[in-house]
């Protein structure tokens, strides 16, 4: 599992103080999804929030883009936290799932995510990358794991990004899946024909050969 990284370690201790910064992490992660870095203000994010002032704000993040860092590495260490080394194709589909899960119940981490690496690094250039490191490291870690023999050296960024955009694009970009008649992609039966997707479509592109099931008649 990836180590914590330092924006999480700040969390109060009192438990009123710790409500209030979960609240608002929840509150800046569904605003900066939406908006971005630069569509967001800080009183956007007490009154959302439903702090009395900005000066409760500021007793617990110092700046925008302190808090802008801290949503993002709480969303990167969870993430990192599910993903385990695959031993085993059972893994793999653990680490799928896991994912899915996640992303359904979280889908703003998603957009949060390709805000940050598009949109708002004109704001905050290497430090999103820096806060981005501890995922994108697990996962190229159980990448490594897994076989590689389809694809040249040169190939493998374009598919780890290509497995990226398969699990991630889905839940970013639900606005888009609704125009293209997927009428509720966060129901439950949406989200598990897009787990069987991914499990068959990243088995395809790992050359991950699922042992054929027998007959009922033939397993006794």
């Amino acid at each position: 599992m990836a180590r914590p990284t330092a924006f999480a370690t700040s969390r109060p201790q009192g438990r009123r103080s710790a409500a209030v910064y979960d609240r608002i992490l929840d509150v800046a992660t569904t605003l900066f999804a939406q908006r971005g870095f630069s569509g967001v203000s800080m009183r956007d994010i007490a009154a959302e929030a439903g702090l009395s002032n900005q000066g409760s704000l500021y007793n617990h993040f110092p700046s925008k883009r302190a808090l802008y860092e801290a949503v993002l590495a709480r969303r990167v260490q969870e993430l990192s936290q599910l993903m385990v080394v695959p031993q085993s194709v059972e893994d793999v589909d653990a680490n799928i799932s896991r994912l899915v899960d996640y992303l359904a119940r979280r889908p703003y981490t998603a957009r949060l995510i390709q805000r940050a690496a598009i949109d708002d690094g004109r704001y905050l250039g290497k430090a999103i990358f820096r806060v981005l490191r501890p995922f994108t490291a697990q996962a190229w870690r159980a990448l490594e794991q897994v076989n590689l023999s389809l694809w040249e050296n040169e190939e493998l960024i374009h598919l780890a990004v290509g497995i990226y955009n398969l699990i991630f694009g889905y839940f970013a970009n639900l606005e888009l899946m609704q125009g293209l008649r997927i009428r509720e992609p966060l129901s439950p039966e949406a989200v598990e024909r897009q787990r069987r997707f991914l499990k068959r479509a990243i088995h395809l592109l790992l050359d991950i050969k699922e042992e054929p099931h027998s007959p009922p008649d033939q397993q006794r």
